[in-house]
């Protein structure tokens, strides 16, 4: 049940504009063969990229229980750590990717949410102004109540998704029963014989029927929320018979009234259900988003996990489901980004030019992966994974060239975003390794420093001083500055390096490391998975016994809060390098992001020229 109302709203809602778009263009001829054959694409298409493709292949790679594009290319990335050059290329390749699914994130609300209230229109044209404010109240709405987590709402999300699917399953077959001669093309010779008939025709009509499998990114993103038996049994009791029926149920209403072409998923339904469908639509638009906004949240999290985006401010809204959590940056950058795309845009037909670039792109992207996952991580053979493979990234290939076409009609737009988020993560990456590479350059070794420090020790004070420092075995700027200035040492001292590795978790019993450097100091290494929550007063906890006792009440963290001041010569272009100026300054504080007591840290401050 829980799968069904996350996993699958995206696709689920994809009935309302789909069969629309592709008739809708003009380019294909009312005529039954053409009817049939359309309709035999869309279901070949569900079967192909999702039902074999991700249900049964991609759904495989699950990196330690986990899913999604930045988990299969930790997998990739691991597989060919021996090939260094490859290496640098899948993941460039993987984060473009991931910056495309925030393309994705403003897209689908967007045409979703529209998708559904455009059903007023068909109530009454008197609808028609109100949609566009509608949806935007709408919208509103969804992002405000994001600070409150979905725990609450969250257990009616697969029920009334369940509805939906139920729903749209009957209008389906009311309209097949008056046509049952549409079933006809389940069989994939009017799909053949279509693009037979008409190669350019079925090239352009591409970038309209993969609206059909918009969301099947989320069936593999959503892996470690539910497992790979409760996405399959969904899929295939419940989703892809639904929408199968749904767009069957359209084309038969098109034989028989070629003239409801204008918007076939109302038009299938009694007048008098109009205005209730219409409520349930947008129901399901609003939980499909939700996913999607859910989505870019943990997206968000794991990138700066693993140092491609800088600290964000994150809440937690659940006390129970560490994985409820809300980034108010992400939030409303998102919503300003999805309103600017409805006004620009103003209707679903012209968002659906817009849509489909950016998520055939990120299946493209997929299936690279994958070829890498199953030939260097699981070793089947090379002519085996070709096949496997090969066969997804002709059919992605063909989606995506289609897509291509609409750049210029409104692709632009989610490309601009990806675009956008992937100079920052490349630049933030970039940056933080330049950042730490003066630091090393500058270092002093800690053991050396402490040990001509004992030599004349300062005055010890009561309580433990936990020093954070990016590299381990170098001596703090925070310490330098303690000394300088308060000419004191705590009796105990913790040099603390928090290390964020590409696999999703690592468990309580690998979480520390510790050395003692003597003098009552000791080095210590703290791990995190990129889908782990960052608590560093929990994981310090477990020092205890190992020869330093730890009393939350005398013990400080102290931090540096480095100012990075770009300059001309080495490094990033100097656009880049105030660009990581801003972004290191507007980034969170480490306090927040590693779970610090507030009344417990000291920053000191300094400057490093990059």
């Amino acid at each position: 049940m829980g799968a069904i109302g996350v996993v699958y709203g995206d696709i689920g809602t994809s009935v309302l504009y789909a069969v629309k778009e592709v008739f809708g263009s003009g380019r294909v001829p009312f005529t039954p063969d053409n009817v049939y054959g359309i309709l035999s694409i869309f279901f070949w298409t569900l079967t192909v990229i999702v039902s074999i493709k991700y249900v049964t292949l991609v759904l495989r790679a699950d990196n330690n229980g986990e899913g999604g594009l930045i988990a299969m290319l930790s997998l990739a990335s691991t597989a060919v750590k021996d090939r260094p050059k490859t290496r640098r290329i899948l993941l460039l390749v993987g984060i473009f990717g991931t910056s495309l699914f925030y393309g994705d994130g403003v897209i689908t609300p967007a045409i979703s949410v529209l998708s559904a209230v455009e059903g007023l229109e068909v109530v009454s044209p008197a609808f028609t102004e109100g949609v566009i404010p509608v949806t935007l109240i709408i919208l509103f709405g969804l992002f405000a109540l994001q600070k409150h987590g979905t725990s609450g709402i969250g257990k009616f999300f697969g029920p009334l998704t369940l509805v939906w699917f139920t729903v749209i399953a009957l209008m389906g077959i009311s309209q097949i029963a008056t046509h049952p001669v549409i079933l006809k093309a389940l069989s994939p010779y009017y799909a053949l014989m279509f693009m037979w008939a008409n190669p350019g025709t079925t090239f352009i009509i591409l970038g309209a029927v993969v609206l059909c499998v918009t969301g099947a990114e989320a069936l593999y993103a959503d892996l470690g929320h539910f497992g790979k038996k409760p996405i399959r049994l969904a899929w295939f009791s419940i989703v892809m018979p639904a929408l199968v029926l749904n767009y069957f149920g359209q084309g038969a209403l098109l034989l028989g009234n070629p003239a409801a072409v204008k918007n076939p998923f109302y038009l299938m339904a009694p007048q008098w259900t109009l205005l209730p469908l219409v409520g349930l639509a947008t129901i399901a638009t609003v939980i499909a988003s939700q996913a999607l906004i859910t989505g870019a949240f943990s997206v968000t999290k794991q990138a700066i996990q693993m140092g491609y985006l800088p600290r964000l401010k994150i809440r937690h809204t659940s006390v129970r489901d560490t994985g409820q959590i809300y980034l108010p940056f992400v939030n409303w950058a998102l919503f300003v980004t999805i309103v600017l795309a409805v006004v620009m845009f103003r209707s679903s037909s012209n968002l659906a030019a817009a849509y489909g670039i950016a998520v055939c792109t990120d299946m493209l992207i997929t299936t690279i992966l994958t070829f890498y996952v199953v030939r260097y991580a699981w070793n089947y053979p090379l002519s085996l994974c070709i096949a496997a493979t090969g066969v997804f990234f002709v059919v992605d290939f063909a989606f995506f060239a289609s897509n291509l076409m609409k750049l210029f009609a409104g692709g632009w737009f989610p490309l601009a975003i990806g675009g956008s988020v992937f100079t920052l993560m490349i630049t933030w990456k970039e940056g933080r390794r330049i950042l730490n590479e003066k630091l090393r350059a500058d270092a002093i070794d800690l053991p050396s420093f402490l040990n001509a420090v004992f030599v004349n020790p300062p005055a010890r004070v009561e309580g433990t001083a936990i020093f954070m420092t990016a590299e381990p075995g170098i001596v703090p700027n925070a310490l330098l500055h303690n000394l300088k200035h308060n000419k004191v040492l705590h009796q105990q001292n913790l040099f603390v390096t928090v290390r964020n590795h590409e696999v999703p978790w690592i468990g309580m019993n690998k979480r520390l490391e510790i050395e003692s450097l003597g003098h009552d100091c000791w080095q210590v290494m703290v791990h995190y998975g990129f889908m782990n929550d960052l608590d560093l007063p929990r994981a310090l906890q477990q020092i205890k016994g190992r020869g330093c006792e730890l009393e939350p009440m005398t013990t400080s963290y102290f931090l540096s809060r480095d100012t990075v001041v770009p300059t001309i010569g080495s490094g990033m272009a100097p656009w880049r390098e105030k660009l990581f100026a801003q972004m290191h300054h507007n980034a969170s504080g480490a306090a927040d992001f590693l779970n610090l007591p507030n009344n417990s840290v000291v920053e000191l401050g300094s400057k490093i020229e990059i």
